[in-house]
């Protein structure tokens, strides 16, 4: 799937390891996701496995970022879909220090947004993004969510728990990104 001129979103390859290697070295991403805090090999191929899972067994969409002119893997970003019968899936992202602040995140996000609301139908998606990370934030709204809320106590990361900012968008909502989000 094209994320613009410069990226794509494709399914994980094992071809992927050195990214989830270099996933694994930032303090952070390994606390959100299930990217090994160690790298081995053995544990990069298992988190490969777990993304084909994934989508094989319809749990969500889970894509690797990658730059078109390299085909370098830089991030990633998931279509979670455990919710769908509530009419709610959720998005989550993250990209490695050498893919930030070139546009990726916002690419990839408002392409797979634009795809879940237009061509899959969900009827609202949910990003949970926490207080202090004022730069994910900020690409969600420029992507058209909403802030709905702060859920305290949210969610794990790490040994924690910690708080979240709720950000939705509705396949009704209207314009989002200068674009209408539903065709009629």
């Amino acid at each position: 799937m094209s994320a613009g001129p410069d990226f794509v979103l494709r399914p994980w390859e094992m071809s992927d390891l050195p990214l989830v290697r270099e996933a694994s070295q930032d303090p952070y991403i390994p606390l959100i996701t299930t990217i090994p805090a160690r790298y081995s090999d053995a544990a990069a191929e298992a988190f490969v496995r777990r993304q084909w899972e994934r989508a094989a067994t319809g749990a969500g969409y889970p894509f690797a970022i990658v730059r078109s002119r390299d085909r370098r893997p830089v991030g990633s970003i998931g279509l979670w879909l455990r919710e769908l019968p509530e009419g709610r899936a959720s998005i989550g992202y993250w990209m490695v220090a050498s893919g930030r602040g070139q546009g990726v995140t916002r690419a990839a996000l408002r392409t797979v947004t634009s795809w879940a609301l237009r061509d899959l139908g969900i009827p609202r998606l949910q990003l949970f993004i926490e207080p202090w990370n004022t730069a994910s934030a900020r690409i969600a709204v420029d992507v058209g969510y909403r802030r709905e809320g702060l859920l305290r106590g949210w969610q794990r990361v790490g040994d924690e728990r910690r708080d979240m900012a709720v950000y939705g968008l509705l396949n009704t909502d209207g314009p989002a990104d200068g674009r209408a989000v539903t065709t009629d």
